[in-house]
């Protein structure tokens, strides 16, 4: 059973603290865990549809939506003819790291480890923060754009057409293959269904301000505060 470790923290599986030293990666998700927003909610703000847009992607992060690609084609689709600026207005209005995030981040490249974002959300986005917080791997979606207007529609890439849960899996294991490490010595952060099949094949699975189904199977849970709080469990 879960165990209080601090207010708003709990632990599961094993005794902290654990050193940060001793992992290889960490691998984040980004609407809701490393940022403040779902950036299709926002960017469904300028069409007029944020409710009925969110209204699915709470659905899908409950984990009562059983096709996440399917759900997500359903919210882009309702993006059609959102122009491109739209999106350029969420990242600079409305998009924020979330508390404790550059500091969990630093703490974690300072300790050696390499990091990984990795979005069911788009490149628009994770680029930017990619490139704020120098993160090393990215993985998220693209979203098709005609004549400076979204066009509803997503561009199939190399390695598939939409990051669901189980690229986000891929993407950490084909990761830590390329780093040479094994899934154990990875850290694997998120809020959502959709980020379960990569905190399942991590070494430390941690929920930040989770849906229930998340909290439950993770070892670590952050229900309040900040991301750095995974730093009194997993010591730099």
């Amino acid at each position: 059973m879960p165990q209080d470790f601090a207010p708003g923290l709990t632990v599961d599986g094993f005794t902290p603290p654990l050193k940060l030293s001793d992992f290889g990666l960490l691998a984040l998700d980004m609407d809701s865990t490393l940022i403040n927003i779902e950036c299709v909610d926002e960017i469904a703000d300028a069409a007029g549809r944020k409710a009925e847009v969110a209204a699915i992607t709470e659905a899908a992060m409950r984990g009562e939506i059983a096709d996440y690609k399917e759900s997500l084609r359903r919210r882009v689709a309702l993006l059609k003819g959102v122009p491109v600026s739209a999106l350029h207005e969420v990242y600079a209005r409305r998009l924020r790291l979330n508390p404790g995030a550059e500091t969990l981040v630093r703490a974690a490249q300072a300790a050696g480890l390499k990091t990984l974002l990795v979005s069911g959300g788009f490149t628009f986005f994770t680029d930017r923060v990619r490139d704020r917080l120098g993160i090393d791997f990215t993985r998220s979606n693209v979203l098709a754009v005609d004549d400076g207007v979204l066009n509803g529609r997503m561009v199939d890439q190399p390695w598939g057409d939409i990051c669901d849960g189980e690229e986000k899996k891929r993407m950490l294991l084909s990761t830590c293959a390329q780093l040479h490490i094994e899934p154990r010595r990875a850290i694997a952060v998120g809020d959502g269904a959709n980020d379960l099949p990569m905190m399942g094949v991590a070494g430390l699975s941690v929920a930040y301000h989770a849906k229930p189904k998340v909290r439950e199977q993770a070892m670590v849970a952050i229900n309040d505060g900040g991301l750095d709080r995974l730093l009194e469990v997993v010591r730099p």
